[in-house]
Parts: structure tokens; C-alpha cells; sequence
């Protein structure tokens, strides 16, 4: 049997000081191996412009440290959505989220999988999703960064937030080939797969490689949980320090689901906590 792929682990990292000048340095100072940015305004729809200057700079940052990229698009983004303008503005977003995540060499451009209103048919809503994504998985060219749906906590009316409900929301859109899954540990805990459970995190990975296949995964966001399993409540906590606990996260690099997928932390503080997280997965991955 041939050995498993390591995986890179990664942060989000913050962007206020610009891509080059903040986020390469930042990822750097903590050990990541990979990280996440956001490509604009995380809870507003105003695109940022970037900046041809900075994007190369961060290229070349990246390329040299061997930091693989991804770019989550904002929280807003909703394809599902009842609402004309929000439904509408997703497209721009994504759309926006995916030509950013060209310019700076990322793999994947993360969107949560959304909810339809309340009292909506969920037959309506996937009929929605498929008219405005779809078009968008079809434009993109080899090569370039590919859309990792997330699937949420539970909360509202989730069109995908435990792991059965992406074998509808993936066949909505053909299993399109530019269709990825990202998993957040906290999500899935959150949406009644509970992780805390002895071999828990086994059996949500068993049931993602039944649902969705091989191949399909391309991150995974490490956070713990403030909320017990079943919340509904999407409150991230260190990794260790919630109600998931550290074990099951060992559990993450014995699994083959996550045999050379990133993971990137989501937790909470600054970059003394972000370095100390990163050290205590570095020594369950390598341990």
C-alpha cells in the first residue's frame, strides 16, 4: 500500500496590510504550509480591486515559500437565496472571488453551500442553485481555481449541512469536475455529526467517500467547536479547547479521505495562538 499523502496545514491569514506585505509574512512567521485569505469584503458585496503589483509579489511570496492558496468568498454569498438582488449579487461575488483567486495562483475558491427561505420548497432551491451556478463551474478553465462548496452548521434552512445532503446539491449540478467540497470540522459537529464520539470522525469521512466519492475533497477548515454536537451553532473554537476535544482531530490524518488535502485553521487569536495551533496539529500529523 503506498504511503499516505501528508497534508499541508494552513490559517486563515488577515490581509489588512496588503496580500504581498501582510499575508506571506504572517503565514511564514506562524509555519503554516498553506493558507486562506478573502478576496474582498467578507460581509459586504463591493469587490476589491486588487492590485497587479501586490498579486505578483504574493505569487512569488507563495511560490517561494511552498504555501498553497485558497480564497474564500464572502459570507453573503447565497445562490439559494429567495431574494432576486441577493441571489443575483452571489453571482457577482463568486464570479469576482474566482478571477481574484487567479490572479493570486489559488487552488480553490471556498462558498458556502447557502439556505433557501423559510417554508421554501428545497426542490425550488436546488432548481435555483443549478441556474446560477452551474454557468459559472462551466466557465472555468483548466487550470484555474475550482469552487469548494461548504456546507454549513445547520442553522435556517441549509440547502447542504450534514454530508447526506451533498449527493442532491452535487447532482443539481451535474457532479460537475470544477465542484469540490470543503469540510469545516466545527460545521459538521454543529449539524449533528458529532465528532466527539470515539471513531466519530471516522464515520462522517467513511460517509463522505460513499456520498460524494474520491477526489471530491479539497479542504478541510480545522476548528473546534464552542457548541455541542447538533447546535446548529457555527462558533469556532481552538482546536482541543471545545467540545470536539483534541483526539478526534488526530483522527483527521489516519483517515485516507484527507491524505494530502489541506487543512487550514479558522480559530480564534492572533499570530502567538495561530503558531501554537499549527505546533500542536504539526505534531498529530507528524507524530
Amino acid at each position: 500500500m503506498p504511503a499516505r499523502k501528508p497534508s499541508k496545514l494552513g490559517v486563515h491569514v488577515p490581509v489588512g496590510t496588503g496580500l504581498a506585505r501582510g499575508a506571506v509574512p504572517y503565514a511564514r512567521a506562524i509555519g503554516a504550509e498553506a493558507l486562506q485569505v478573502f478576496s474582498s469584503n467578507p460581509r459586504g458585496w463591493a469587490p476589491a480591486p486588487g492590485d497587479r503589483a501586490q498579486d505578483a509579489a504574493f505569487r512569488a511570496g507563495c511560490a517561494q515559500a511552498g504555501l498553497t492558496v485558497f480564497v474564500h468568498a464572502p459570507y453573503l454569498v447565497n445562490f439559494a437565496s429567495p431574494t432576486p438582488v441577493t441571489a443575483q449579487r452571489s453571482v457577482g461575488a463568486v464570479e469576482h472571488a474566482l478571477r481574484r483567486g487567479a490572479a493570486i495562483g489559488a487552488v480553490g475558491v471556498v462558498v458556502h453551500a447557502g439556505s433557501a427561505g423559510t417554508g421554501a420548497h428545497r426542490d425550488t432551491a436546488l432548481r435555483q442553485l443549478r441556474e446560477l451556478l452551474l454557468p459559472l463551474l462551466d466557465a472555468i478553465p483548466d487550470g484555474a481555481p475550482r469552487i469548494l462548496v461548504e456546507p454549513t452548521a445547520g442553522g435556517g434552512e441549509p440547502l447542504a449541512a450534514r454530508i447526506a445532503d451533498l449527493a442532491p446539491y452535487l447532482a443539481a449540478l451535474d457532479n460537475h469536475p470544477q465542484l469540490g467540497i470543503c469540510l469545516d470540522t466545527c460545521h459538521l459537529h454543529a449539524a449533528g455529526h458529532d465528532l466527539s464520539e470515539p471513531g466519530g470522525v471516522r464515520t462522517a469521512l467513511n460517509a463522505l467517500l460513499r456520498t460524494v466519492g474520491r477526489g471530491r475533497l479539497g479542504l478541510v477548515h480545522v476548528n473546534d467547536s464552542k457548541d455541542p454536537a447538533g447546535s446548529g451553532r457555527d462558533r469556532h473554537e481552538r482546536v482541543g479547547t471545545g467540545t470536539i476535544g483534541l483526539a478526534p482531530f488526530a483522527e483527521l490524518f489516519r483517515h485516507p479521505a484527507t491524505g494530502g488535502v489541506p487543512l487550514i485553521l479558522e480559530t480564534p487569536g492572533a499570530r502567538a495562538e495561530h503558531r501554537a495551533d499549527l505546533a500542536l496539529l504539526r505534531s498529530l500529523r507528524d507524530g
